[in-house]
């Protein structure tokens, strides 16, 4: 029989696993758990300092744009090295390397530093990873074992886009949906245990956004942001529900879009603006239109009825607070092109000269908390957060571990 000092050491050392269990917040795909960019992690700027949040770990991980996923304690991205992609499995707390799966593939500059656009996409046991010409993998998280594999062009006619294929692959059920585009092929809907194509329709450019699901008036919907449109899709067998026509310069509708409830909101660059709709059954309806936000690249983030977002093409941009109701501009400064998310009310924006920098999610006023230099090189990157911990990552494949709490 134990003594009483074991069983409390026992009953503390448990409490003490629980407590830490309880609060570890996963990050499992492109802009988290709940694919809204948001986290509910508690982190602590205020006490970073003037040098900013601790770096815990450093590790090289290719090129690409390719954002990471967080679950269990491991972390999974994709790059680009010697024009072969990479998916890597890392220690989320040391930045050991656990696994890798290579495949040839050219990283392909395009305008940027190249390589994999998309972000790795995490269900139960399974990694679903996508290379910029469509080469699509079901890995095992255990050890990255191949379970099937896909390519949108070859095996469903899809077509790939100017600067390729960069939505992450969106699980939903027993699916995994991707925007492929092509003629009857636009958007296409696997079985994700073993790649069986399920349905494929439409015939739309693909977007370099993500599928968002959502539940409208008792139906499971996806929405996808295409070349020239939104359009919504029933998830169960890809009926085309309703689709708002939006044309953006070169096809560019990057950012995701964000549900609230029945209304959705989009944006994307190159001048072109913003909008919220109002979404019905058969139809999706403008609430209102304008230019206050107009994100090329990084996805805002919807907190207590605000949007916060880096209005601007590549090279530059405010970061700007707009009411959801009107699209009004609250606030606006100046912190040059990047992304963001968002994490136990605080917005969390990464700069592209690789400045973290984290201010409070309000729509009153501006008010930075922290800044620093966490990165150098060129930044598209949106940060993650997951389990206390800060991951940011450049295009040249430099990826950085920070202490957030």
């Amino acid at each position: 029989m134990k003594s009483m000092p074991s069983l409390v050491l026992l009953a503390v050392s448990a409490s003490c696993f629980l407590h830490s269990f309880a609060h570890a917040v996963d990050w499992p795909q492109w802009r988290g758990a709940n694919r809204d960019g948001i986290s509910t992690e508690k982190l602590s700027p205020a006490s970073w300092g003037k040098d900013g949040a601790k770096q815990l770990w450093k590790k090289e991980v290719g090129t690409g744009a390719s954002s990471v996923a967080v679950t269990g304690g491991r972390l999974y991205t994709m790059g680009n090295n010697g024009n072969m992609d990479v998916v890597f499995c890392l220690d989320a707390v040391t930045g050991a390397e656990i696994w890798r799966h290579t495949y040839p593939q050219q990283r392909d500059p395009r305008q940027f530093e190249g390589g994999p656009a998309s972000t790795p996409t995490i269900d139960g046991d399974k990694v679903y990873t996508l290379s910029h010409e469509g080469d699509l993998f079901c890995l095992t998280t255990a050890s990255g074992k191949v379970l099937w594999s896909k390519n949108l062009q070859k095996d469903f006619g899809g077509n790939r886009q100017r600067w390729g294929y960069a939505g992450s692959p969106l699980v939903t059920g027993n699916l995994v949906i991707l925007d492929s585009g092509g003629e009857g092929a636009s958007t296409v809907a696997l079985d994700k245990t073993t790649g069986a194509l399920k349905w494929k329709v439409g015939n739309d450019a693909a977007g370099y956004s993500s599928p968002v699901a959502f539940n409208l008036a008792g139906t499971h919907c996806v929405a996808v942001f295409k070349g020239d449109g939104l359009v919504g899709l029933n998830a169960a067998n890809g009926r085309e529900l309703w689709r708002y026509r939006w044309k953006t310069s070169y096809e560019v509708n990057a950012p995701t879009p964000i549900v609230s409830g029945d209304k959705i909101f989009i944006t994307s660059g190159y001048g072109t603006g913003c909008a919220l709709l109002q979404l019905r059954p058969g139809k999706a309806t403008e609430i209102w239109r304008n230019k206050n936000m107009r994100s090329q690249l990084g996805t805002p983030v919807l907190v207590q009825g605000y949007i916060y977002g880096i209005d601007g093409n590549v090279g530059g941009g405010e970061l700007r607070c707009l009411d959801l109701g009107n699209g009004e501009i609250k606030w606006q400064q100046n912190i040059g092109g990047g992304a963001l998310i968002a994490a136990g009310g605080h917005l969390l924006a990464l700069n592209e000269r690789g400045e973290l920098i984290v201010a409070e999610a309000s729509p009153t006023s501006y008010r930075e908390v922290a800044r620093a230099q966490v990165l150098g090189g060129h930044c598209w990157v949106a940060p993650a957060v997951a389990d206390g911990k800060i991951y940011c990552k450049n295009n040249q494949g430099s990826l950085v571990c920070l202490e957030g709490r």
